[in-house]
């Protein structure tokens, strides 16, 4: 990594890192990252601090990290600071929120934890996956004419004009995209959007109860208000991430032997970047 690496290219790179299950447990070991993303928590960049905010929620979903993440110095108290500072988007304000809430939660199921925990870390790279937000939903959504970077980019655009979008990621390989929204968003509203743009057109996937899949497309007669988001920083760019792939059907940013390199790289930079 070259000499002019900012704080932004470190935590996007461990947010992508940390989107690996397998990579989860190596970084929260790891002497310098945790504490680094805690910092990042705390950076006067929006932007850091909502892609920390990312990295911290994929670190979250290994159960085995948690009471761990919820120990470290600085971790819960910066939580907060993210819900209750003025200038904090909605949205980044949310996932603090969710992310707080799972971290609280942490111990008091410590044998259920444990049982799960090997199976937890190993579970494909869903996004945000999970019922402890009660006020956020998962929607998977297919999307012909998903071909290429550019349809990205225009989906990309039609989903961060919606308001109620947290986040979301992108299964190239087979035509994809898993968005975390907020409960009271419909999900008409994401197809409508990406209806909008003419040439890609959204069906919602859903878990049949044989635990199968079923596509069910969006009524194209349905008039749906999507209320357009403002108050969210621009949404992280991807482009040096490993997740766009084209031949891989989840979000896989690098196994952990590829990761420790940059783990180290990471840390020595957090470690001549802030006073401890």
């Amino acid at each position: 990594m070259s000499a002019e690496v900012d704080a932004l290219t470190v935590v996007n790179q461990l947010r992508d890192l940390a989107a690996d299950p397998l990579n989860r447990r190596a970084i929260v070991e790891d002497q310098g990252c945790l504490p680094g993303l805690i910092l990042f928590l705390d950076h006067p960049n929006p932007q850091v601090v909502y892609s920390a905010l990312l990295a911290v929620r994929y670190l979250a979903e290994c159960r085995a990290n948690r009471e761990k993440m919820k120990g470290e110095l600085g971790m819960m108290l910066s939580l907060q600071n993210v819900m209750q500072k003025s200038t904090s988007p909605g949205e980044t304000k949310l996932l603090a929120s969710e992310i707080y809430e799972i971290l609280q939660a942490a111990g008091k199921e410590e044998a259920e934890q444990a049982e799960a925990a090997s199976a937890s870390c190993r579970r494909k790279a869903h996004f945000f996956l999970g019922s402890n937000n009660k006020r956020a939903k998962t929607v998977v959504l297919h999307i012909d004419g998903l071909d290429d970077s550019t349809r990205r980019s225009l989906c990309e655009e039609a989903l961060l004009k919606i308001r109620g979008v947290i986040s979301f990621t992108f299964q190239m390989a087979v035509k994809r995209c898993v968005v975390r929204i907020r409960s009271d968003l419909k999900a008409e509203a994401l197809g409508t959007a990406i209806n909008s743009t003419k040439v890609m057109k959204a069906q919602q996937v859903v878990k049949t109860d044989d635990g199968g899949e079923l596509m069910v497309p969006f009524q194209e007669d349905a008039a749906v208000l999507v209320e357009e988001n403002t108050d969210i920083p621009d949404y992280l760019p991807e482009d040096e991430s490993p997740s766009q792939e084209q031949d891989k059907a989840v979000t896989r940013v690098g196994s952990i032997t590829d990761g420790m390199g940059w783990l180290s790289t990471a840390a020595n930079f957090l470690s001549r970047s802030f006073y401890w």
